[in-house]
């Protein structure tokens, strides 16, 4: 058990490629990890690592010993899920991968806990495109259909993106009734974390995207919640799924503006690996997800 555990701990770092990442996955330091990392290199032999100031990346042989790393956890999961299904009775660790999204989906995984006790939700949140397999996912709720041949996937719901600002905001600055209106207002915008790039909001009939120009950058943040706050907050406009601000529309915090120009929409899916067999803990999460999920978004024609 104790090989077991220094082998977890390389394959968290060779995955996140960060001692403290690996470490705040794993709720030990990074100076713990490091020496777990230390102690396993003594004991194969090899250096798994190259370390620098600012990041660690696999040597060659670590490459080799993470892909057998993967084989020989893959191999404890299926035993745990054959054990699992021959009980018919979902239990057990669930890895789900998540997209940042305001919270959207976490009234449905409460639900679901309350629901299934005996299973352990393992969520990761990131905006970053995953690899479902090889990053050892058991499932994963994204916001667009991923295009890749080993995995099976199922429509949770629609959403589209809207333009969002307090009605404060929208009295001191007026309301903009066409997009090129928007290069004189303030325009909170959000960063993709993994590319660094900013989101484009999708515009139809703008004079000011084809010339080249670009919105004002008032704000920009990584944090979807961080920029609803700051529009609820009257500092500006900015363009959020719509599910983000039902409620905030709803009760009137937000007006959406510019609407018949917004064009960017899409489907929220469930996704998992088309080659492992459907284990019950599997199943029942698909099935919640579809039966439930749909009541958190906004219905639209």
């Amino acid at each position: 058990m104790s090989a077991l555990g220094g082998l977890e701990v390389f394959v968290q770092t060779a995955q996140t490629r960060s001692f403290a990442a690996a470490g705040r996955s794993l709720g030990v330091s990074a100076s713990a990890i490091s020496k777990s990392i230390s102690r396993l290199e003594e004991r194969v032999g090899v250096r798994l690592f190259q370390r620098s100031t600012r990041s660690v990346r696999l040597t060659s042989e670590g490459e080799v010993f993470l892909e057998r790393c993967r084989r020989i956890f893959g191999e404890v999961q299926a035993a745990e899920d054959e054990l699992s299904a021959m009980a018919q009775h979902p239990r057990g660790r669930l890895r789900v991968g998540l997209a940042l999204s305001a919270g959207l989906p976490l009234p449905v995984l409460s639900a679901f806990m309350e629901r299934h006790p005996e299973i352990e939700l393992d969520l990761d949140f990131t905006d970053r495109l995953v690899d479902v397999i090889d990053e050892g996912f058991d499932v994963v709720i994204r916001g667009s259909k991923l295009r890749d041949s080993r995995l099976v996937s199922r429509p949770l719901g629609p959403w589209r993106a809207c333009l969002v600002a307090a009605p404060a905001y929208l009295e001191r600055m007026g309301t903009p009734t066409k997009p090129d209106d928007l290069l004189n207002h303030a325009c909170l915008h959000y960063r993709w974390t993994p590319t660094g790039k900013l989101y484009q909001w999708p515009l139809r009939h703008s004079s000011f995207t084809a010339a080249g120009s670009s919105l004002p950058l008032t704000m920009v943040c990584n944090s979807l919640d961080v920029m609803l706050y700051f529009a609820l907050a009257g500092r500006g406009i900015a363009c959020v799924p719509d599910f983000s601000v039902k409620n905030a529309v709803a009760d009137g915090r937000l007006k959406t503006v510019l609407d018949t120009y917004v064009s960017d929409s899409n489907t929220i899916h469930v996704v998992w690996p088309s080659n492992r067999k459907m284990t019950p803990k599997v199943r029942v999460f698909v099935d919640f997800v579809r039966a439930n999920f749909g009541k958190h978004l906004v219905t639209w024609k």
